[in-house]
């Protein structure tokens, strides 16, 4: 399956606990001020990758706790995420995706997606909410849920 990346990061430690490979995916329409990655938000930008060829590199590395979709906004493409994210648990790793949508607002079309995914970083960058002591987000508007623990709590 095709997806638009704006870069991947085979060996990061930044976008989420442990040695992630981390997909930086094409296409934003949020456009937040201060964004880190505005290269990312032209929905035509990055390249075409083949899904195959990335979890083909997530297979090779033993080192990797899982993967991290970031981007850009990964449920601008959800079926490629679901496919990466499937794929990932598969083969025993976890999933972090990071999204400018509010947990509560997600669309239902990218709930199978969420069903492989073991943390989401949720809510849009906020400027004025910048705090760069915050592990894994970039301002205080921004959660990290373990959705995992949501999934036992709420059946």
């Amino acid at each position: 399956m095709d997806i638009r990346i704006a870069g991947i990061i085979p060996e990061s430690f930044v976008d989420g606990e442990g040695i992630r490979y981390a997909v930086f995916m094409q296409g934003c329409t949020r456009h937040c001020e201060g964004c880190q990655n505005p290269a990312t938000h032209a929905l035509d930008g990055g390249k075409i990758m083949d899904t195959a060829e990335i979890i083909a590199a997530i297979k090779r590395n033993p080192l990797l706790a899982g993967i991290t979709l970031t981007g850009g906004e990964p449920l601008l493409q959800i079926p490629a995420a679901t496919e990466l994210a499937k794929a990932t648990k598969k083969l025993g790793l976890n999933v972090w995706c990071y999204t400018g949508f509010v947990f509560e607002e997600i669309p239902a079309a990218a709930q199978e997606l969420l069903n492989f995914v073991d943390v989401l970083v949720d809510g849009p960058f906020i400027l004025s909410q910048r705090d760069l002591e915050l592990d894994f987000r970039g301002s205080r508007n921004q959660r990290i849920i373990n959705l995992n623990e949501w999934r036992k709590a709420n059946g």
